[in-house]
């Protein structure tokens, strides 16, 4: 049977590790994924309200095939600038991409980034002309390891999941044959992720183990226009859930754009209502090659891409179940 890796998180993909830092008094943070080689990566943004940097450059036909790192961050527009820092550290250590090698010009590092809203979750956003992202971006890129915390970190910190705190989830899962797929996302949804004044998550079907908490549903019937647990008065750009999975195999550009697309099911089964208008969502998808994708490959894509949207629905419901109350914004865990 398949069954989650060793941390069941992302850092269960052979050849990615990931880095966190927070600004605890600003309520926001980053995090960095960084595979330990050039991966290939997609994107498939949902949203009616997304923050992006450099992710036209993932289409099949552009020139580059492979990145060097990616970013989620909270801070709206400002986050984006944790890329900056991100690159920065990089291109000192000679990291990125070249056309071709010349001396006394420095690689560009190709780091696409995705942020979220929390500009409005209570923290102090008092930082003039000096947002903080540039230097968490280096701090996070700085910490990697294999370690991914859950709940109130990285660009999970300030963020809010409808009614509840939301938070940074992972989950993985290794196949029967030896193919690790994992998720790893940042929530601050504007829909809910629990049904409706119940504390089961909308997951539930897809957990493994108790891992975010073993509540089942009631089995009482709900109103399709019930959106109880979302948020009460949205605005454009002030939500967005964030996310990245990932596989060991070695898939092309357009194969990892079909896994992402597919892994983007994953948060229409956790989160309801998703894609909303005012929502950012984006969902990256990395493979770092390290095993050959099985034949015949359409089959294996079809695999990878289911297993991707089980394992985000099931981080989905983890970065909620493990967040803490912060700044009045309650936490599942405190629900009667």
């Amino acid at each position: 049977m398949a069954r989650p890796g060793p941390t069941n998180s992302l850092s269960d993909v052979a050849g990615l590790t990931i880095g966190c830092a927070e600004d605890a008094s600003a309520l926001t943070g980053v995090t960095v994924i960084v595979p330990d080689a050039r991966a290939v990566c997609a994107v498939d943004v949902r949203g009616g309200g997304p923050g992006t940097r450099e992710t036209d450059a993932l289409a099949p036909e552009t020139l580059v095939d492979a990145i060097d790192a990616l970013v989620l961050s909270g801070g709206s527009v400002y986050g984006l600038a944790a890329a900056d820092g991100v690159a920065s550290a990089m291109g000192a250590e000679g990291r990125g991409f070249a056309l071709m090698d010349m001396p006394g010009v420095p690689r560009s590092p190709v780091i696409p980034a995705a942020i979220l809203y929390d500009l409005a979750n209570g923290g102090s956003k008092a930082w003039g002309d000096a947002p903080p992202y540039a230097a968490l971006g280096k701090r996070a890129y700085a910490a990697r390891g294999r370690n991914v915390p859950l709940g109130n970190a990285g660009a999970g910190l300030g963020a809010k999941a409808g009614a509840l705190k939301g938070g940074q989830g992972s989950a993985s899962i290794v196949t029967s044959d030896g193919f690790t797929v994992a998720a790893l996302v940042c929530v601050n949804s504007w829909g809910s992720t629990t049904l409706p004044n119940q504390r089961a998550f909308w997951a539930h079907p897809f957990e493994i183990d108790g891992e975010f908490g073993a509540v089942a549903p009631s089995g009482a019937s709900f109103d399709a226009e019930d959106w109880s647990g979302a948020k009460f008065n949205p605005s454009p750009r002030a939500n967005t859930t964030i996310a990245c999975v990932a596989v060991d195999a070695d898939l092309t550009p357009a194969e990892a754009k079909r896994v992402a697309q597919m892994a983007s099911a994953g948060l229409a089964r956790a989160i309801r209502p998703v894609f909303a208008p005012f929502d950012g969502d984006v969902v990256f998808a990395l493979a770092t090659a390290l095993k050959p994708a099985p034949e015949p490959r359409a089959l294996a894509i079809a695999r990878f891409g289911a297993l991707a949207a089980d394992c985000l629905a099931r981080a989905v419901a983890r970065g909620v179940h493990a967040a803490e109350t912060v700044s009045g914004h309650a936490a599942w865990r405190d629900l009667p």
